[in-house]
């Protein structure tokens, strides 16, 4: 049996659909090889309301937040800075006069200007209960979950999924953090994962045992397609990913280079330009 519920996941857009007592979901319309059904906005309380990513900066699905909310929005919670996640936060702190709290976002590309940075181990109060703040970077290099332990949910963002896996883009991604990452969340408990995209995780933990292996599995995989004679990224997608999607070939390289990194790291692989050999 899967431990995820999230391959079937068909969302009531428009709908702040109920998950837990204090807990919704609003699930943004932008669907796509890497957002599967939408972004997920988890709206925590009932008489003051805190937003966990508020999602993509359009003009429907803000006025669809502003809608379900049916409370004041006191606080804006983020996962990491991604547009999908992050792109309607100044648009909607604006609006609510809410306060901006979680990941920083990259310099380079600031989507919003936080009112309070969390690290590992800060809370945040909310009606529904005390949000723990878990570090956990390798998608991005902010990256955080939360753990509502009060409700035994944890809102695992980007960095566990039940559809897919996460996308690791270096540099600001990292597959040694990513990987660490999975230890570090799987020590909370268990609890069910609130994922930024699909249906939730049912056994978490059981879910982190899954990727770890496949993980593993990929960069076996990536060590095999490597010869004497060396690979370029492209051919080492073309002998691993079979029968891919051509969408999302794109993502698979910017995995392997994710993979070969950290194999490089450990002395594993070496380069000779554009082209990579096992040691």
């Amino acid at each position: 049996m899967s431990v995820a519920s999230g391959l079937d996941f068909s969302p009531a857009y428009g709908v702040a659909e109920p998950i837990a007592s204090g807990v919704r979901r609003l699930t943004a319309r932008n669907g796509g090889p890497l957002t599967f059904r939408g972004t997920n906005c988890y709206l925590l309380g009932d008489r003051e309301i805190t937003v966990i990513d508020p999602g993509p900066d359009d003009d429907a699905h803000v006025e669809d937040l502003l809608q379900v909310a049916g409370a004041p929005i006191r606080r804006i919670v983020l996962s990491h800075d991604h547009a999908d996640h992050a792109g309607a936060v100044r648009r909607l702190s604006q609006l609510t006069g809410a306060e901006v709290i979680g990941a920083a976002p990259d310099a380079t590309r600031p989507l919003y200007r936080p009112d309070r940075v969390l690290s590992h181990g800060d809370r945040v109060e909310t009606e529904a209960g005390l949000l723990g703040a878990i570090a956990t970077p390798g998608h991005t290099a902010g990256h955080l979950c939360y753990d509502l332990a009060e409700r035994e949910l944890l809102f695992s963002g980007d960095h566990v999924m039940a559809w897919s896996t996460s996308v690791v883009v270096p540099p600001d991604g990292s597959m040694a953090d990513y990987m660490a990452s999975l230890d570090r969340i799987a020590t909370v408990g268990p609890r069910t994962y609130l994922p930024g995209h699909g249906g939730p995780v049912i056994d978490g933990p059981a879910r982190v045992s899954e990727l770890k292996r496949h993980r593993q599995a990929r960069e076996a995989a990536i060590l095999r397609a490597l010869d004497s004679k060396g690979r370029t990224v492209g051919e080492i997608v073309a002998a691993v990913y079979i029968g891919l999607d051509p969408a999302l070939a794109g993502a698979a390289a910017l995995s392997v280079k994710a993979h070969i990194d950290w194999l490089e790291e450990r002395g594993l692989v070496g380069r000779d330009e554009d082209r990579l050999s096992r040691r």
